[in-house]
């Protein structure tokens, strides 16, 4: 880890920095704080197999404010045996601590903690996120799709 920071999952106090982290990403919306506490409930009680959560959400720390938050989802497959595949989602890095390789770290430590379980671990980015992400190792494996 980058000295002056911690990781760890993401905790209910993380409310605000993971909001602002997000927001640095995309429209949050109106997320309240019982909202929130919920959501970090489900992501603490869902389980992918027995005692193996299929949430993980982390934080970066610097002084106890967040500085940057992702998040890693365990999918169970019937392909490959009833595998799993990691989903490595909504990595931000909060505005006043980009340019200090939080990104890669939290990839890194997502990655490590997918591939300890998953056959296979993938994300989705942006075009113009694709150099930041093959420099974390990933590659280019197909085209991904939406219907909203």
């Amino acid at each position: 880890m980058i000295p002056g920071y911690s990781i760890r999952r993401v905790e209910k106090q993380d409310y605000k920095g993971v909001c602002e982290a997000l927001n640095a990403l995309t429209t949050v919306g109106e997320v309240s704080k019982a909202q929130f506490d919920a959501t970090v409930d489900h992501w603490n009680h869902s389980l992918v197999l027995p005692n193996l959560l299929q949430y993980h959400p982390y934080v970066i720390l610097k002084d106890n404010q967040v500085a940057a938050t992702g998040m890693l989802l365990i999918e169970r497959k019937l392909i490959h045996g009833c595998g799993l595949v990691g989903h490595i989602e909504d990595i931000a890095v909060s505005p006043r601590h980009q340019g200090k390789q939080l990104g890669r770290a939290l990839i890194d430590h997502l990655t490590s903690l997918g591939l300890a379980h998953c056959y296979k671990v993938i994300l989705d980015c942006d075009e113009s996120n694709v150099k930041f992400y093959e420099k974390c190792g990933y590659s280019k494996a197909g085209v991904e799709m939406q219907h909203r």
